[in-house]
């Protein structure tokens, strides 16, 4: 069985990609890197295949059209079952995600189910970000937590590393969502099996390239979309 796999969604980001691959290879020798490209029009999925032709470790999946964050992860995350990854982690290519951190996550994913980078526990926080974004972050995951009756604190954390036992006891396909509320879904479903999560503080750091791709739109479907998990998971 490999042991652990990055999975890095990009849409139009091909002034991140270069780097952010760099950074995860060095950061631990465990893992392997998996681009989910949604058909950037920046190029950023011939850049993909450019790396990988140069480095093993580096592969790409391309898919036809943007269809959300929580579509690609689903596709990600059976070519990962398949290609028999023990650890499978998510990760943005804007560096929000500090690559140091990897090997704190996989090592946490040995003993707990889940191991998320969170914000919002003792030692974590963030960095470069408005008022605005602040309270609708922390608002979010604290509505979150009330609706679905969760401990977790940071529900919307997109930096997490799952034990693939995990993913196989979830039926992929009932996932709902298709924005940042698939972290909140995925964690849901998660926890509703038995499995377990621990919070690893981390630092999250705004992009240092290009544009945010959280909406107005996409937070009100995470605040819709916990009701429904409340009352059909």
């Amino acid at each position: 069985m490999n042991p652990a796999l990055v999975i890095i969604p990009t849409y139009n980001e091909r002034d991140n990609l270069g780097p952010i691959t760099s950074a995860v290879l060095a950061a631990d020798p465990r893992v392997d890197i998996l681009v989910v490209d949604d058909n950037s029009p920046d190029g950023t999925g011939q850049l993909a295949d450019e790396l990988a032709a140069k480095e093993p470790r580096l592969q790409v999946l391309h898919r036809e059209k943007k269809e959300g964050l929580g579509r690609a992860y689903v596709a990600a995350f059976k070519w990962a079952m398949a290609k028999q990854y023990e650890f499978i982690i998510e990760m943005d290519a804007d560096f929000s995600h500090d690559p140091k951190y990897l090997t704190a996550l996989i090592d946490a994913a040995k003993t707990a189910d889940i191991s998320v980078g969170s914000r919002y526990v003792e030692g974590g926080g963030t960095v470069n970000w408005g008022i605005g974004r602040q309270v609708m972050s922390r608002g979010g995951s604290m509505y979150a937590r009330t609706v679905l009756g969760i401990s977790l604190r940071d529900v919307t954390a997109g930096f997490k590393c799952f034990n693939r036992r995990v993913l196989e006891a979830i039926d992929l396909d009932q996932v709902q969502s298709s924005g940042y509320g698939f972290q909140i879904e995925l964690s849901y479903r998660a926890l509703k099996r038995g499995f377990t999560i621990r919070e690893i503080p981390i630092v999250f750091e705004d992009r240092r390239v290009g544009q945010s791709k959280m909406s107005r739109k996409i937070f009100l479907e995470a605040v819709k979309m916990v009701w429904k998990l409340r009352f059909t998971v």
